[in-house]
C-alpha cells in the first residue's frame, strides 16, 4: 500500500513539470557541435563541450522530481524555468536563448552525481542549476571541478565549504542558522531539543548549533536523527515531551517533516509551549504538513512570499501566472530564480560563457532579487543575504517577526565566531 501511494504521488509530481520535462526533450535533441568553450581544470585535463557557435546557450535544471524530496525540489526547478523564461523573452543572455536540459535527481545523491556528469560531459551545459540536500551537493562536488563546470545551489546549508566551481545562493550559517539561535536567545530561550534528518546538513548544523549553545548559556536537552523520508516520529516525539525544553530545532528535510509535525500535533505540543524553529520548512512544506500542524511556529529563511517590495510583488505574480494562482513562493525558490539572473550578470559583465572567465568575473556581481539586493563574494563564492525569523499564520503563509536590517556578509567558515573555532 505504501509503495502504492508513493508511486501514486510521483505520477502527480511529474504531471506537474510536464511542461520542463518538454523543454529538456528538446534540448537533448540539440546536438552540441561548432565552436567549443576552451576551459580547462586546473590539475585535470577535462576540457569544456560548452557550444557557443548557436543562437542558444544550455544550461542544467537538476532537481528531484521524484522520491522524498519532490515535495520540496519540483517548485525550485518551476523558478528556475521562469528566470530562463523571463530571460529569453527580453532577448537572452549575450544574445542568446537560454535552452534547458531538465534531468530528476530522485533524491538520491548518486543519482546527482550522475546526472551532473551527464549535463557537462553530454549535454555539454553552460552551468548547472540545482541539489537541495547537503548530500546531493557534496557528491556532485567532485564532479563539477574534476571537469571544470559551474553548479548553482540553491539552497541553505551547513556553510564549513567552499568551491570555485559552486555557487551558493541560499544562505550559509551565519545568515540563517546563527540569527534563527540568536533570536531563540533574546526571546529566553535557555534549552534546545534538536531534531533532524539522519545525513550531512542535520548533523554538521547540530554541531555548530551545540558549539554556540555552550558559549551562550543554552543547555542542549536531547539530539535525534530519523533517516531522510522516515515517517515514524512517535518515538523521537515523545522524547522531545519529556525532555520539556524551552523550543526544538528542527533540521528535517523532505516529506519527513509531515509525519514529525502531525504527530508533534498529536501528542499536544504546540508552538505556545514549545515552539519549533524550522530551517527547511518554508511555503510550498505548510500545505504538505497542514496548517493546522503548524499555526505559530517559527521559520528561519532569507525570504518570504509577504516580503513587501516590487521586486517581489512582480516575481510572485509572474509565478502564480505561469503555475496557478494558489501556488505560493518560498525561499529556495526564489534563491534559484535568482541564481540564473546571477549567472547572466556574471556572464555578461565577462562578456564570456567561459568557466574562468566568469570565476574572474563574479565579485561584487549584485541583482535586485525578490528577496533585496543580493551581490556574489567573490573570495568564497556566497552571497550577501538578509536574515529573516518568519512565523507560520492559519492563511498558510509566512510573515517576517525579525530581519537583520540588511544584508549579512556570508562568512561559510564561521572565522568571525570564537566560539565556531575548531568546527570542520
Amino acid at each position: 500500500m505504501q509503495d502504492s501511494l508513493r508511486r501514486d504521488k510521483n505520477r502527480r509530481l511529474m504531471k506537474a513539470i510536464t511542461i520542463p520535462t518538454a523543454l529538456a526533450l528538446s534540448a537533448v535533441l540539440v546536438a552540441g557541435c561548432g565552436s567549443r568553450d576552451s576551459d580547462t581544470a586546473s590539475g585535470s585535463n577535462a576540457k569544456s563541450c560548452v557550444d557557443t557557435s548557436k543562437d542558444t546557450i544550455k544550461i542544467g535544471s537538476l532537481h528531484s522530481l521524484t522520491g522524498t524530496m519532490a515535495i520540496s525540489e519540483v517548485t525550485v526547478a518551476n523558478a528556475t524555468k521562469l528566470a530562463v523564461d523571463q530571460i529569453n523573452a527580453a532577448g537572452g543572455v549575450l544574445g542568446k536563448k537560454i535552452e534547458v536540459v531538465l534531468e530528476d535527481g530522485a533524491s538520491d545523491p548518486k543519482t546527482f552525481a550522475e546526472k551532473a556528469e551527464k549535463l557537462v560531459s553530454s549535454d555539454c551545459v553552460a552551468a548547472v542549476f540545482g541539489g537541495w540536500t547537503s548530500s546531493s551537493r557534496k557528491a556532485m562536488k567532485p564532479k563539477f571541478e574534476n571537469l571544470n563546470s559551474l553548479l548553482y545551489y540553491p539552497v541553505q546549508y551547513e556553510g564549513l565549504e567552499d568551491s570555485k566551481n559552486i555557487f551558493y545562493t541560499g544562505a550559509t550559517t551565519n545568515q540563517q542558522i546563527i540569527p534563527a539561535l540568536d533570536y531563540l536567545k533574546q526571546k529566553g530561550i535557555t534549552s534546545l531539543y534538536l531534531v533532524g534528518s539522519d545525513y550531512v546538513f542535520p548533523q554538521t548544523a547540530n554541531r555548530e548549533i551545540k558549539a554556540y549553545a555552550k558559549a551562550n548559556g543554552i543547555e542542549i536537552k536531547g539530539e535525534d536523527y530519523a533517516p531522510l523520508g522516515s515517517t515514524d516520529f512517535s518515538t523521537i516525539v515523545n522524547k522531545v515531551r519529556n525532555a520539556k525544553a524551552g523550543a526544538v530545532f528542527n533540521t528535517l528535510n523532505g516529506d519527513s517533516n509531515v509525519a514529525f509535525f502531525r504527530e508533534y500535533a498529536n501528542a499536544g505540543l504546540n508552538a505556545k509551549d514549545m515552539p519549533v524553529v524550522s530551517v527547511s520548512i518554508a511555503e510550498e512544506e505548510v500545505a504538505g504538513v497542514g496548517i493546522q500542524n503548524l499555526a505559530g511556529q517559527l521559520t528561519a529563511w532569507n525570504y518570504y512570499q509577504t516580503v513587501d517590495s516590487p521586486a517581489n510583488k512582480a516575481f510572485v505574480d509572474a509565478y502564480k501566472a505561469a503555475y496557478g494562482a494558489t501556488k505560493p513562493t518560498s525561499d529556495p525558490m526564489e534563491a534559484a530564480y535568482t541564481s540564473v539572473f546571477l549567472w547572466k550578470a556574471t556572464v555578461e559583465k565577462a562578456k564570456s560563457f567561459g568557466v574562468a572567465d566568469i570565476q574572474a568575473a563574479a565579485d561584487g556581481v549584485s541583482y535586485a532579487a525578490p528577496e533585496g539586493t543580493v551581490t556574489i563574494d567573490g573570495s568564497n563564492h556566497h552571497i550577501t543575504k538578509t536574515a529573516r525569523i518568519g512565523e507560520i499564520r492559519p492563511d498558510g503563509l509566512i510573515y517576517t517577526v525579525w530581519d537583520s536590517g540588511q544584508p549579512v556578509k556570508p562568512d561559510p567558515y564561521l572565522k568571525s565566531y570564537p566560539w565556531a573555532e575548531g568546527l570542520k
